[in-house]
């Protein structure tokens, strides 16, 4: 059988079988304990980041602080939101990607270099706008194909980012939601689909897993999968009363990048 066929079914066996209970505990006793954030939403969920290691990065939204401040500040997702739905109003989508970029890269020294190439690609501009454009037209994933190797230097990990908090500023009721993919949660991922393999017989469960939930690089077709199961999966800790009356899906996303659940466990 070829690789992607085996793909195709553990894929069609995941979203059979979604999240197992130990996911299911995990979430809940996350979501439960005493002084629990989130259960309000993921929009407190804030990072760290040194405004003065930015210097120079135009344009600088006023959400985030300013660039001369040498200790450390903080920026939550409901803070970038407002910064893309700013950004938004002007058609800056520069300014939107900065925002979302800023707050991916948290603390990390290298990423002000980073941003400052990618801003200057040619083709940037068009290419966000493009895939805006797709996000209002009700497609997240067209809009990830939009963007899937088109900005040298911008990869997945961050132009999901961008997508995600750009869907919320412009209230897009897409099906499925755009949602941030990136390391962690596809290596989270990559475990519960090779101990499914397993289970259903598959003897390069491994190999296949590691292949479709890969650290980066990954097609549009696996950001669709990735978007329905997620949804399913949010679907399945609502009915099991988990995260209020209507988890979003983006707060199992959290979940799962913050290692909230073992899949080896």
């Amino acid at each position: 059988m070829r690789r992607q066929d085996l793909a195709d079914a553990l894929d069609t066996e995941l979203m059979e079988r979604l999240l197992p209970a130990s996911a299911v505990r995990a979430v809940d006793g996350w979501l439960s304990r005493s002084g629990a954030p989130h259960v309000s939403g993921v929009g407190d969920h804030a990072v760290e980041y040194v405004p003065v290691k930015w210097a120079g990065i135009e344009p600088w939204p006023d959400q985030l602080s300013v660039q001369t401040q040498a200790s450390v500040a903080v920026i939550s997702r409901a803070q970038v939101v407002a910064a893309a739905r700013a950004a938004v109003e002007r058609g800056d989508w520069h300014e939107a990607l900065v925002a979302s970029y800023v707050w991916g890269q948290g603390r990390t020294g290298y990423g002000s270099h980073r941003l400052k190439e990618i801003l200057t690609e040619p083709n940037v501009v068009h290419a966000l706008a493009q895939a805006a454009a797709a996000l209002r037209e009700g497609s997240a994933v067209a809009a990830y194909r939009v963007l899937h190797g088109a900005v040298r230097g911008l990869g997945p990990a961050f132009f999901t980012k961008f997508l995600y908090f750009l869907s919320l500023a412009m209230d897009v009721q897409s099906a499925p939601r755009a949602l941030i993919l990136d390391q962690r949660v596809a290596r989270v991922l990559r475990v519960h689909a090779t101990r499914v393999g397993l289970s259903m017989g598959l003897a390069s469960a491994a190999d296949v897993a590691a292949w479709i939930w890969s650290d980066s690089g990954w097609t549009p077709h696996r950001y669709e999968v990735y978007l329905h199961w997620m949804t399913a999966a949010a679907g399945q800790l609502a009915s099991s009363g988990i995260g209020g009356p209507n988890p979003s899906p983006d707060l199992l996303e959290l979940a799962l990048f913050q290692g909230v659940w073992d899949p080896m466990a």
